[in-house]
């Protein structure tokens, strides 16, 4: 299999989320809760130009979970 950008990029993304699902499916235990507890940030950035209105909204909620899951993919990614 070649390696580039893109592949890491697809690795990278499912990873986050197979993370996140193990996050949300483990969210209920309450010995290893700390590892789905998220972090959340929100970028939204406007552009008003009169003739061109644009607004975008980037929500990222991440959690330890789904940081070991980008860790995996990354891993595996090398191992390819």
């Amino acid at each position: 299999m070649k390696k580039n950008g893109w592949v890491l990029l697809l690795f990278i993304i499912l990873g986050l989320i197979a993370g996140a699902l193990a996050a949300r499916s483990l969210a209920n235990i309450a010995g290893i809760s700390f590892l789905s507890k998220s972090l959340q940030m929100t970028l939204s950035p406007a552009v008003d130009l009169y003739v061109l209105q644009f607004n975008m909204t980037v929500h990222l909620d991440i959690s330890l979970l789904s940081l070991i899951g980008i860790i995996a993919a990354l891993w595996i990614y090398r191992k390819l």
